[in-house]
This record gives C-alpha cells, sequence and structure tokens, in this order.
C-alpha cells in the first residue's frame, strides 16, 4: 500500500510539471490574443468607446498573464511537489 501511495504521489508531481508548462505558454498566449483582438476590434471603429475598454482590460490582464508564468515556473521547476 505504501508503494502505491508512492507510485500516486510521483505520478501527480509528474502531471503538476507538466501543468506547470501549460501555465507558462497559457500567460503570454492570453495576452497576444487579448492584442490581437483588440488591433482587430479598434481599427474597424477607432473611437474611445472601442479603445479605451481594451486598454483596460488588457492592463488588468497582462499582471495575471505574468502571475501564470510564475505559476508555471514554480510548478515545473518542482515548488509544489508533495
Amino acid at each position: 500500500m505504501n508503494n502505491l501511495k508512492k507510485i500516486i504521489v510521483a505520478v501527480v508531481n509528474k502531471i503538476r510539471r507538466l501543468l506547470g508548462l501549460l501555465w507558462i505558454l497559457t500567460g503570454p498566449a492570453a495576452i497576444c490574443f487579448l492584442i490581437y483582438e483588440a488591433a482587430q476590434k479598434i481599427s474597424a471603429n477607432p473611437v474611445q468607446d472601442v479603445y479605451l475598454p481594451w486598454v483596460i482590460i488588457i492592463t488588468i490582464f497582462t499582471p495575471i498573464a505574468i502571475g501564470f508564468v510564475i505559476f508555471g515556473w514554480y510548478a515545473l521547476k518542482g515548488e509544489y511537489d508533495s
């Protein structure tokens, strides 16, 4: 029973590390997607009612995306292993 628990913990730790890589890739991808969408919407209708919300959204989500990358880095390095 103890060996089974060690195997499960090892598998879960590997999954955490793989998901860390996913988090690292998700952060910049989300910001790129937001900037792409904002550029399309703003170029279609360049008025303040369109670009101001996009500036606010990108400003708020940039630190969140940076947090995704940091969280993923720590997961990839094994900081969350049990």
